[in-house]
């Protein structure tokens, strides 16, 4: 992590600000795309579990909209409404399986990460915003691996042991697609006092312990 008394608070505060706008359109976005997967849902378990993550995250986006405004940062969207569209369409198509693991595996698991390292690092009231959040996406991720692995016990083992050898790519065409947005998020973590290279490793390993879970 950098000395963040080195960073300038002109600098800190524009990056911060554009994090959190960033965290709360994708934030949006999971409950926009976890709203219209309702209907199609294998079972009632299945659409009691996306019915609450909608409220969570239409809880996420308030609570991440008042501290915004608090904290004075510009608010532009920094996904632009085509990026947005792109990323519901990817996931309207999606199968079920592929859906909980691009969801839950990838969004959910290696985005909390990503937030979780940053938040040593933020100012008390952007802490104190993220607490409800961070700790409701451990309750999706918990679900998400739960019900992929109760999915893939349905299969049989070769069908089974080809999925699991597949996620890993699913997670790296994910990442690259995030990347491809054009959002040079590497510095803005740095901005904040991060450690980009220590927060990817971070993040890898989150990706390898929730393989494991799902592969036990």
């Amino acid at each position: 992590m950098k000395t963040q008394s080195l960073i300038p608070a002109e600098t800190y505060h524009e990056s911060m600000g554009q994090l959190l706008v960033l965290y709360t359109q994708v934030d949006r976005l999971i409950m926009e795309i976890c709203a219209e997967r309702i209907a199609s849902a294998p079972d009632e378990d299945a659409r009691l579990s996306l019915a609450k993550q909608v409220g969570d995250e239409s809880r996420h986006v308030a609570i991440q909209r008042r501290w915004m405004a608090q904290f004075g940062t510009d608010t532009t969207p920094v996904i632009s409404p085509e990026q947005e569209e792109m990323i519901r369409q990817h996931f309207r198509e999606l199968p079920w399986l592929e859906f909980l693991a691009d969801m839950y595996l990838c969004v959910e698991a290696l985005g909390s990460e990503a937030v979780e390292n940053i938040v040593p690092l933020a100012d008390p009231g952007t802490r104190e915003s993220l607490n409800v959040p961070l700790s409701d996406e451990q309750d999706h991720i918990a679900f998400g691996v739960s019900r992929l692995r109760q999915e893939l016990a349905t299969l049989p083992i070769a069908q089974r042991e080809t999925f699991l050898a597949s996620i890993p790519a699913r997670i790296d065409r994910l990442t690259d697609a995030f990347h491809g947005l054009g959002l040079d998020v590497a510095h803005l973590f740095e901005n904040v006092g991060a450690d980009y290279l220590a927060l990817c490793d971070a993040v890898l390993q989150r990706r390898d312990e929730v393989l494991n879970q799902v592969a036990a």
